[in-house]
This record gives C-alpha cells, structure tokens and sequence, in this order.
C-alpha cells in the first residue's frame, strides 16, 4: 500500500522591486533640461555652418543670397595652416591628458583617501592656477622655459596647458577617490595579486569612469588655450585656437565659421564619447552627470 506524500515545499514567490518613477513634473523638468541644452548647442552650431557656406548674405534675409565653398577650400589649403594647427592642438592634447593622468592619479588618491597636516595648504596651492590668470602665470615661468630650451616645442606648450588643466584634473579624481572603498584591493593583495595586477583588475575598472571624465576636461581645456601657446609657441608652434582668432575679429565671416567648425568639432566628439560614462551610475561616481 503506497501513500501518496505531498510535496510542501513549494517555491516562495519572487517579488520584483520596481523602480519608482519620478514624479511627472521632474520628468518634465528633465525633458525641458535636454530640449533647452540641445537648442543652446545647436542652433549656434547651425548658424555657423550656414555662415561657412555663405558668400553673400545680408540683412534681413533669412538665408544667404549666393553660396560657395570659398570657406572650405581654405580650410584645406595648406596654406591656411588649419590642418597644421588641428594636428598639433591634437598632440598637445592628448600628451597633456597623458601627463596629468601621470601626475595627478597619486595627488588626487592622497588627497581623497588621506587626511594629513596641511592638508587645506596643498588644496589651496592647487586652486592658485584657477585663480592667478594664466597671462600672470606664463610670464613667470618664460623665462625659465627659454633657458630649458622648451619654448617652440610640442613638450613646452604640453607642459604649460598642464598648469591649468591639472586643478580640473585632481579635483574631479579626489572626489572619485573619496567614495572609493580599498577593501577589495586588500582582498587581492591578501591573495597576492601584486600592486601592477591590483590597479589593473581591481582599481582601473573601479575609476574607470572617473578617469574618463577627468581626462576630457584635461583635454578639453588643453584644447582651448591661446595665450599660453602664444607665449610658449612662440608663434612657431600652431594651434587650431592660434589659426581661428584673427579671423573672429576680420571681416571674413565665412572662413571664421568654417575654422570654428574644425575647433568646435572635436570637442563634441569628446563629449559624445563619454555622454555614456558621464551618465552612468556607478558606485564611485555617484551617478555623475546623470539626466
């Protein structure tokens, strides 16, 4: 005689969390937000590009009497210098974000994670390049470029956009480095991961997103400097920003358009590139630039 046993463990019922969704005037709010950054961006961004077609175009016409690529063409002349100009601002960019990762990585980590005597000093001095115009500041340490030989050099000018890329730099860093926690580090090392090993797999992908939105403000601001590649370049040393200002004060309005196209560009590029890491959320970033 068999008896039938009932199976009485039965499988507790899942229940999914859903996310509360934000109240409607928030999201309204939020929509307003990107409509109003996008037409801030773009409507400039389309005037520029009608003016770099223009040929002839007067009060109050609506669009431009006559067209031509004039502009264009001279951008890509050689000798406009334009191209010249877009590949060192390029170089001078990526070696100065290179430098400031190097420098800046171990100040921004002491200064987030460490609390030491003088603390406040060291912040301080770090804000002075923010503070003290970078003319007062370039004059000051010409001179001792000219004796070092780094004036007319790709090294010079890197080094002079590092002084005030590099406050932008830290502080971004030391807030990522302020909500990181260093227990899974001890952890790898207790299992005796080395300290290369321990950056690469356990600290890297932690600020990783930190680190990206650090490095495009350091190269967004290389990118834009004038009077310090003036001064350090000597002139010699083209740069995109060196190639557009006279235009902006000529009259030639369709080649200052086309130019500031080139110039503008690459910096959209930047942020279209990390618009996906600026709104992530992460435990380190805080859910940074999140729309």
């Amino acid at each position: 005689m068999t008896t039938d046993v009932k199976d009485t463990t039965q499988a507790a019922p899942e229940y999914i969390e859903e996310k509360e969704k934000p109240p409607i005037a928030t999201r309204w709010a939020r929509r307003l937000a990107i409509v109003s950054i996008l037409l801030a961006v773009g409507l400039p961004m389309i005037s520029l590009l009608v003016w770099s077609f223009a040929f002839r175009w007067n009060y109050p016409d609506l669009l431009p009497s006559e067209w031509s690529m004039r502009a264009w063409s001279y951008v890509v002349d050689d000798s406009s210098r334009v191209l010249e100009g877009l590949w060192n601002s390029t170089q001078a960019a990526v070696l100065v974000t290179i430098l400031a990762i190097i420098v800046g990585l171990p100040a921004a980590r002491a200064l987030g994670q460490h609390d030491f005597r003088a603390k406040s000093t060291v912040e301080w001095i770090l804000m002075m390049p923010i503070i003290v115009p970078p003319l007062v500041a370039t004059m000051g340490i010409h001179q001792i470029f000219i004796r070092m030989n780094l004036t007319d050099s790709l090294f010079g000018v890197a080094l002079v956009h590092l002084i005030p890329s590099i406050p932008y730099f830290i502080l971004v860093m030391a807030s990522v480095f302020a909500n990181y926690g260093t227990a899974l580090e001890e952890t790898a090392r207790t299992l005796g991961a080395n300290r290369w090993h321990v950056f690469r797999y356990v600290t890297f992908p932690a600020i990783s997103s930190g680190l990206l939105v650090a490095s495009m403000f350091t190269f967004l601001i290389s990118w834009s400097q004038y009077v310090t590649t003036l001064l350090i370049g000597g002139g010699s040393f083209i740069t995109l920003p060196l190639v557009l200002f006279p235009f902006l004060s000529g009259a030639n309005h369709s080649v200052a358009a086309a130019i500031s196209l080139v110039f503008v560009a690459p910096a959209i590029l930047v942020l279209i590139m990390t618009s996906r890491q600026l709104s992530r959320e992460s435990s380190v970033m805080g859910g940074f630039g999140k729309i």
